[in-house]
């Protein structure tokens, strides 16, 4: 059976493809086509929001390694999935996705929040275990 921190994990799994996928609209109005041969120079190009929903892609994936080390050591020290383990996955969840959206928008200080608040929560489902 699938718990909250699991589901937590399969969303976090996700969110790299969505802000993939948010790029691709900006990659055609800025280069007419997706550079299906050298998708990474192309998106080293990107300007403007299309530059921050690629660099949402690649903070998601940082982010999520630091979740999995998180929730597999919080797994192994049997921390019930059912407290503030859960709470925690739920609230990196959300701050992921607003982080991204302000990638996007280029809002600095409510992504750098996003991502504090994150790695926070990556900590705290870690302390759980200790």
């Amino acid at each position: 059976m699938m718990t909250i921190p699991m589901w937590c994990m399969l969303a976090g799994l996700i969110l790299p493809y969505v802000w993939h996928g948010a790029s691709v609209p900006f990659r055609l109005k800025q280069f007419d086509a997706i550079d299906a041969a050298k998708p990474r120079e192309q998106a080293d190009r990107l300007t403007d929001a299309g530059y921050g929903a690629w660099g949402a892609q690649l903070n998601a994936w940082e982010a999520l390694a630091v979740f999995t080390v998180a929730n597999v050591i919080a797994f192994m020290g049997g921390v019930d999935p059912a407290g503030n383990w859960s709470l925690a996955a739920i609230i990196w969840v959300a701050v992921r996705f607003l982080h991204g959206v302000f990638y996007i928008a280029n809002i600095p200080p409510l992504r750098i929040l996003c991502f504090t608040t994150g790695l926070a929560m990556s900590i705290w489902i870690i302390a759980m275990a200790m």
